[in-house]
């Protein structure tokens, strides 16, 4: 398949981007290099042989050399982590932009527009999860993505499309974990809450067999996925998973939310009113307090979709890549 995948130069687009590439098809990453890990995936996919085309959003949608012959256009690029920027910035990149590229692609008749969505669009909703559970997104971020992702199904009928709701990833390449690694192997990590709340992450690898299928598989058209790992893990037994790989014990001090939560709090209130991002802050504590699990079994059902790799396997993974890339 000839591929063209937004994002190309983030975490997820550019391991699909390696991935596919190694099994034979033709791919576009198209992105920028706003930060150093952006750069670095842009040299190892041009060490791999696939060049990047740096283009934002509107910039690609205005290329449509770029969409002929396309038989998938995988659109994971968003804007995301930004900070003091108006609201207005989430909607023209990922409502906006999304439907720019919904245009180019039908113009161009490319094969399938799979969309990159998130569980962001449950919000802060614990428990069972799953494709049918009712959106209720708590920030710009996941509101203009459940945005995107309607405008996106909602084309189902003049075009094939296909959504994805993306949850937490991580592997080689992922350096949203690091923190996490480098605090357990320094011993500076240390536990907050009772450890007992489930996560339930993918492993990359997992996630670019899922897009790949969603890609190509007939009956994802018009459909919309949740991407679920092997399992949901607590945090005790992430941290235990990180500890294993990086070879230490596990971290023994533990805290209690509650104080944190109150400073977390307190900060937002007063720190970003003038314009500062908070040090500590809600979503920051989301690791010791979320509690849910993903039901993948839409998936597997009509894609025949099955994760394969544990958290622990994945983490013993991630930290060889961490070592090999000398960020342990």
């Amino acid at each position: 398949m000839r591929i063209l995948i937004t994002g190309g130069t983030g975490f997820i687009g550019s391991r699909l981007a390696l991935r596919a590439r190694a099994a034979g098809h033709e791919v576009v990453p198209v992105g920028m290099t706003n930060s150093p890990a952006e750069t670095a995936n842009r040299q190892e996919l041009a060490r791999a042989g696939a060049e990047v085309v740096l283009k934002s959003v509107e910039e690609l949608a205005a290329s449509p050399e770029l969409f002929r012959g396309a038989d998938a256009l995988v659109h994971l690029a968003a804007a995301q982590h930004e900070m003091n920027v108006p609201d207005e910035h989430f909607r023209k990149v990922n409502v906006e932009g999304t439907r720019l590229l919904l245009d180019a692609a039908k113009a161009a008749g490319v094969g399938r527009f799979v969309y990159g969505s998130t569980i962001g669009v449950y919000g802060a909703r614990d428990g069972l999860i799953d494709e049918t559970t009712p959106p209720s997104p708590d920030n710009i971020y996941g509101q203009t993505k459940l945005e995107a992702e309607r405008l996106v199904l909602g084309r189902a009928g003049q075009q094939p499309v296909t959504a994805v709701r993306i949850s937490e990833t991580f592997g080689p390449g992922d350096r949203r974990l690091l923190k996490l690694f480098k605090g357990v192997k320094k011993g500076s990590f240390f536990l907050i809450g009772d450890g007992r709340n489930l996560h339930h992450p993918i492993y990359i690898d997992d996630l670019v067999d899922m897009l790949l299928l969603a890609s190509t598989h007939d009956a994802a058209k018009g459909e919309v996925f949740l991407s679920a790992g092997k399992e949901a893990v607590t945090t005790d037994q992430m941290v235990e998973a990180v500890a294993a790989a990086v070879g230490k014990p596990m971290p023994k001090l533990r805290a209690p939310l509650w104080p944190f939560m109150t400073a977390a709090t307190l900060m937002e209130s007063t720190l970003r009113p003038l314009g500062i991002q908070p040090p500590l802050h809600r979503r920051r504590m989301d690791f010791f307090r979320k509690n849910f699990q993903l039901d993948g079994g839409k998936a597997k059902r009509v894609l025949g979709f099955e994760p394969k790799v544990s958290f622990r396997e994945g983490a013993a993974q991630t930290a060889r890549w961490y070592e090999s890339a000398g960020e342990l």
